[in-house]
């Protein structure tokens, strides 16, 4: 099984590739790049919120992006590469962001989603996440979630 770890300065690029691509199909529908896709990757690297998945021969298959806020672990961004879909990527990412809020001390976790990403709405609900609200906010509407840390 793969291993989920720290991202370094050498995945930045392919960072970058990954979340592109994994973003891609959005576009049309919300009109606009999502936020993850102009992120600055450097800087969650060097600030340790970025984790990520390869394959035994060295391939990017998953991002997964955790920001400290006051009560609660932010998941800012779960991205899978086309190559790593159908693997229980995201669900491990999320177990392990679960996990970390854990160790951390935070009693939930948070995400928030674009209306229109309605497949990740599905999956967040299926394993367990609440949705707590819509809004809009910075120009996007967002459908808020959360989940208690178990």
């Amino acid at each position: 099984m793969e291993e989920i770890r720290q991202a370094g300065d050498a995945d930045r690029a392919e960072i970058q590739a990954l979340v592109e691509a994994a973003y891609a199909i959005y576009l049309p529908r919300m009109g606009r790049r999502p936020g993850p896709m102009d992120d600055d990757y450097a800087a969650r690297i060097a600030a340790g919120q970025a984790w990520v998945v390869r394959d035994e021969a060295g391939r990017l298959l998953a991002l997964l992006v955790l920001e400290r806020q006051p009560g609660f672990l932010l998941v800012d961004n779960v991205a899978v590469a086309e190559a790593g879909r159908g693997r229980g990527l995201a669900r491990r990412l999320l177990d392990f962001a679960e996990a970390e809020a854990r160790r951390l001390g935070y009693p939930e976790m948070q995400l928030y989603t674009h209306r229109t990403m309605t497949e990740n709405q599905a999956i967040y609900r299926h394993l367990g996440w609440e949705l707590t609200r819509w809004a809009t906010e910075k120009g996007f509407e967002r459908a808020y979630f959360r989940k208690a840390v178990a």
